[in-house]
């Protein structure tokens, strides 16, 4: 059989480590993180009591010199950020074809077909999309790769974060205060 016409089926191997060769090393898409809107909402309200305190502080003290700090979008908070989706097949010492996905970004010329490898992979939530890579230690040039996807807190951003923090805390203080003087 002529293998470009009846490519070999490749299986998912739930691992957690698969030792093997490489065989290929797809080009790789991009996928969005969804972003929880119970979080946002969370987020977004906390800091926003900064936002309205600081407001209020720079009206008071700058009347008329407005800032124009660029705000990112609810619609661009919402959707998440892109990551890297890399589909790779190994066989394994069994002589299996395995596919498995590697999520963040991993130098292409780390990995060339017929390295020896050793994955640790792990199940995804959907059952129909292969498993995910760890961490991949090419065993024949002695490199230990290990992809990084972004989050949803990296997405978010820490000036947010750090406004979020301040907002929860001045609104326990408020309560607190509250709580003292009854």
């Amino acid at each position: 059989m002529d293998p470009e016409l009846f490519p070999e089926r490749a299986v998912h191997r739930p691992g957690p480590i698969i030792t093997g060769h490489v065989v290929r090393l797809v080009a790789g898409y991009s996928r969005p993180i969804r972003v929880g809107q119970p979080i946002l909402i969370g987020v977004l309200t906390a800091a926003g009591v900064v936002r309205v305190l600081g407001a209020t502080l720079s009206s008071l003290r700058l009347a008329g010199s407005g800032s124009t700090a660029a705000r990112r979008k609810w619609k661009e908070l919402r959707n998440g950020p892109e990551f890297l989706v890399t589909p790779l097949h190994v066989r394994d010492t069994s002589g299996v074809l395995c596919e498995m996905e590697i999520h963040g970004h991993v130098p292409q010329s780390a990995l060339d077909p017929t390295d020896h490898v050793q994955v640790t992979v792990r199940r995804q939530r959907d059952p129909q999309l292969p498993p995910r890579v760890e961490r991949i230690v090419n065993l024949t040039t002695g490199q230990f790769l290990t992809p990084r996807t972004p989050t949803v807190w990296s997405h978010l951003g820490p000036a947010l974060l750090f406004q979020a923090v301040l907002g929860i805390a001045l609104v326990a203080a408020l309560v607190g205060l509250v709580i003292v003087l009854r």
